[in-house]
């Protein structure tokens, strides 16, 4: 499953991270909650489909996507969110809305708000509704290398 690739990805570039086990949660705020991890430090992924290709749009928990904003950003009118359908779909190795952010592992870029890439730490979920990867955004970043962007809303 995606926690196992994640974890293989991570320490095949020798990334020093911490698994969260947590009682099954949902929302981004639930997995904070349940994992004891600010919200503004745990990164939710949203995906969405820009002029005809996916991209993963990255957040903080406590903060909410703004689509005309992102239109805006991209200059792209077309920018949509990817149905669930979709969702399960493109990333059947996780489960349904518990994607992690790191693009490399499926292909697509990744956007990241402005203020998670201020943080010290990042953690998200591993692709699972029970487990968060929790790590140093300085490796996140020199892994992933997302595109910093300033589209996310209280």
């Amino acid at each position: 499953m995606a926690a196992a690739k994640l974890k293989g990805f991570l320490d095949s570039f020798g990334i020093k991270y911490v698994v969260i086990g947590h009682s099954p949660a949902f929302t981004a705020s639930e997995v904070a909650a349940s994992s004891h991890i600010p919200e503004r430090c745990f990164a939710k992924t949203i995906v969405v489909d820009i002029s005809g290709g996916l991209a993963f749009v990255v957040l903080p928990a406590n903060r909410k996507i703004v689509l005309a904003d992102l239109r805006d950003l991209f200059a792209d009118h077309d920018v949509k969110l990817v149905s669930e359908d979709e969702l399960a779909k493109r990333f059947p190795d996780c489960e349904r809305g518990a994607m992690p952010p790191v693009g490399n592992l499926y292909g697509l870029p990744v956007y990241i708000a402005q203020s998670l890439a201020e943080e010290r730490e990042i953690a998200f979920n591993a692709g699972t509704h029970h487990e968060v990867i929790k790590m140093a955004f300085a490796d996140f970043d020199r892994l992933v290398k997302p595109r910093v962007l300033d589209f996310a809303m209280k």
